[in-house]
């Protein structure tokens, strides 16, 4: 099967989000190694559990993922950063402040994020925000020290509510997202405001055949 490549730009900020259904060449094979893997809990606020890739995870999805890079985000190729399985599982009352909001993975433009959804049912996805006070949709290194202080002053009069952010609230306004599909990738540049867009009634569960199976990926561009 091809995969099928979509981009498009998001928000005022008109940053690029690329699409790729059919990304992985063995997707049932991928889900059975997803399935034997051993987890242990995520890092970096993450809200659950990793483990390690396949040592072959990258060779069987350079096609397309060298496509995108090239032709969307200039690169000529890709330095990994982190790369992993990936599924949430921290109940809703269990959330930081910190993951009840949108994040940015880095403020450097060079740093692409990449979400693969493995769960075998169309569901959760990731999304996009907009920062209502600043109006920064992304934040980079000339922003990041005004939207910190801003942030940090509101949340001294707010508290997020116990729950993974899922549309529109005080403080953020959703501006765009991609559904989660079986062997869909989305890529985007990780000083986005982002979220990964978690139903209320998910089942959160910790057994990767039932839980939100993703593979998460840190990448920095090499300039062409």
């Amino acid at each position: 099967m091809t995969p099928e490549i979509s981009a498009r730009h998001v928000g005022g900020d008109r940053q690029p989000v690329v699409v790729v259904d059919g990304f992985h060449p063995d997707p049932a094979g991928l889900r059975m190694a997803a399935l034997a893997a051993s987890y242990e809990p995520g890092r970096h606020h993450y809200p659950g559990i990793r483990a390690p890739l396949p040592g072959d995870y990258f060779d069987a999805v350079r096609p397309p993922l060298s496509l995108v890079l090239r032709e969307v985000f200039g690169a000529s190729g890709i330095d990994l950063i982190d790369a992993s399985f990936s599924i949430v599982t921290t109940p809703p009352a269990a959330l930081t402040i910190a993951q009840r909001i949108p994040h940015v993975d880095a403020v450097d433009d060079d740093r692409i994020a990449m979400v693969h959804y493995l769960s075998p049912d169309d569901g959760d996805g990731t999304a996009f925000y907009r920062h209502r006070a600043t109006g920064f949709e992304t934040i980079d290194a000339a922003r990041g020290p005004g939207y910190a202080a801003m942030l940090q002053r509101e949340l001294a009069g707010y508290t997020p509510p116990a729950a993974y952010i899922a549309g529109d609230t005080p403080l953020f306004a959703r501006i765009d997202g991609v559904a989660g599909r079986f062997n869909r990738a989305v890529f985007y540049r990780s000083a986005m405001l982002h979220s990964g867009a978690i139903a209320p009634d998910a089942a959160l569960s910790d057994d990767p055949a039932r839980g939100r199976l993703t593979v998460t990926a840190f990448l920095r561009a090499v300039p062409a």
